[in-house]
């Protein structure tokens, strides 16, 4: 087995605008980190640039850090800040 496959990046709200798709697809080796993938997909939708800092990310629903490691069939979701009220 090679190791490697793809990721699927899912964008919300004003992320989904800003990268001007709801999804993306990625390919990635065995094992990588959020923070990785997180560079990857600013390479590829670069509209989300100005809001990275902004930016909360998950990993198969669950919230993650940067160091989460990210194996090919994973999920990572892209969203804005969410506020309740």
């Amino acid at each position: 087995m090679t190791g490697s496959g793809t990721v699927t990046v899912l964008f919300f709200a004003a992320a989904r605008d800003a990268a001007g798709t709801a999804q993306l697809q990625l390919p990635v080796p065995e094992k990588v980190t959020l923070a990785q993938i997180q560079q990857q997909v600013l390479r590829h939708a670069g509209g989300l640039q100005p809001l990275q800092s902004l930016l909360l990310w998950a990993v198969n629903n669950q919230y993650a850090l940067p160091a989460t490691t990210v194996q090919p069939g994973d999920t990572v979701a892209c969203f804005p800040p969410v506020s309740g009220g």
